[in-house]
């Protein structure tokens, strides 16, 4: 009887120590594993790639006349040309078109803006000019799937429009709403005094089209007496600035503006332009004097200054902000590129495109182009 005791004793005895023994083993292996799953993970890691550093250069090319550049949440581009194209453009520059865009004329296809929520509704605006029920100037939205465009809403149907100032910029708002520069169209400039006009405007719209009940007038206006307003930004404490044409072929040259846009605000077209002022009328913050033509177009803010490109100046113009609403101007490729017109600033690089195509330039092979720069250039 304790024979048989003492041998199931041994029995248990060994039965537990391989259970220990099971049991030491599998921990060490899990304490094993996980170490080499982190390091595996590390090694990942690691092996990334940096993102390779921006160097100035030509971005893309064969361009129709560039008209406004967006980046989409991926970080390609998209741009219009006024020949009525919207072409996307990858991060290696290659370029694809975009299908579905509407008819447009005269003025063109021109500016772009995508929706502040575009990464969930996919909604597009466009401002063109159209010959369909007569010549106009239209706002309309659409939504983008892949490559192709589907029509969604005429935001504004009939912004007066003409063979020159057409306006065309718009741009949402650090409050959302959209805003949209109209020209005069050069044949009658007293609509930019009429406040019911739609014509020589800067336009506050809700993204459905509908009137902001903030607006100063009761209408979709926001400021008034505009000759040729195209771009338009915003800096880094919400003041909204417009580039202008002034009355160059009038007066044989200049007069070009910078304005800072306040709510309700007068900028004095036809009845002054340039350094010129009246009562109740807001001067340029700095103008291109009578003797320089800009011509400015597209305007982008990023570090601390405002960047416009020059038509016939043919120039990138940076304008340093300085305290309240001094500005430093600066110049930068001054007649290497030609007239230039789209200006962009993306993940720390700003890009701009010359308008040599556009019938008043002298195209190389391989206009119209984009070029890429990295911001660090201009400080």
């Amino acid at each position: 009887m304790k024979r048989k005791v003492i041998v199931t004793g041994v029995v248990l005895g060994v039965a537990a120590l391989l259970v220990v023994s099971y049991l030491l083993y599998a921990t060490s292996q899990h304490s094993l594993v996980k170490p080499v799953s982190q390091s595996n993970s590390d090694s990942k890691k690691s092996d990334a790639k940096p993102k390779p550093e921006v160097k100035f250069g030509v971005f893309a090319k064969d361009l129709d006349t560039p008209w406004s550049m967006a980046f989409l949440p991926n970080g390609d581009m998209l741009v219009t040309e006024r020949s009525g194209k919207i072409v996307r453009i990858g991060q290696d520059g290659k370029t694809f078109p975009i299908k579905g865009v509407t008819e447009t004329s005269e003025g063109g296809l021109l500016g772009l803006a995508l929706h502040p929520d575009f990464a969930k509704n996919h909604l597009l605006y466009l401002y063109l000019t159209t010959s369909k029920g007569g010549l106009h100037n239209q706002v309309v939205r659409y939504t983008l799937s892949g490559d192709t465009l589907t029509f969604n809403k005429t935001i504004i149907a009939d912004i007066p429009a003409g063979d020159m100032h057409d306006g065309g910029g718009i741009a949402f708002g650090p409050d959302g709403k959209l805003y949209v520069t109209t020209g005069e169209n050069y044949t009658t400039p007293n609509l930019a005094q009429d406040k019911q006009s739609l014509a020589g405007k800067i336009l506050r719209i809700n993204d459905d089209g509908s009137t902001p009940s903030d607006n100063p007038f009761g209408n979709l206006v926001w400021s008034y007496g505009h000759r040729n307003p195209q771009g338009i930004t915003w800096d880094n404490q919400g003041r909204m600035w417009a580039t202008e044409h002034g009355p160059s072929a009038a007066q044989g040259s200049g007069q070009d503006e910078l304005n800072l846009i306040v709510k309700g605000g007068n900028y004095g077209w036809p009845i002054v332009h340039g350094s010129e002022t009246a009562k109740g009328m807001r001067s340029p913050i700095i103008q291109s004097g009578s003797a320089t033509t800009w011509a400015p177009s597209g305007i982008a803010y990023a570090d601390g200054s405002l960047f416009f490109a020059g038509l016939r100046g043919q120039t990138l113009y940076q304008a340093v902000l300085g305290k309240g609403d001094t500005v430093t101007l600066k110049e930068h490729f001054a007649g290497k590129y030609g007239r230039l017109r789209a200006v962009a600033v993306h993940d720390g690089v700003l890009y701009f495109s010359t308008s040599n195509r556009d019938g008043r330039g002298s195209p190389k092979a391989d206009d119209d182009r984009i070029f890429q720069a990295p911001l660090s250039m201009f400080k």
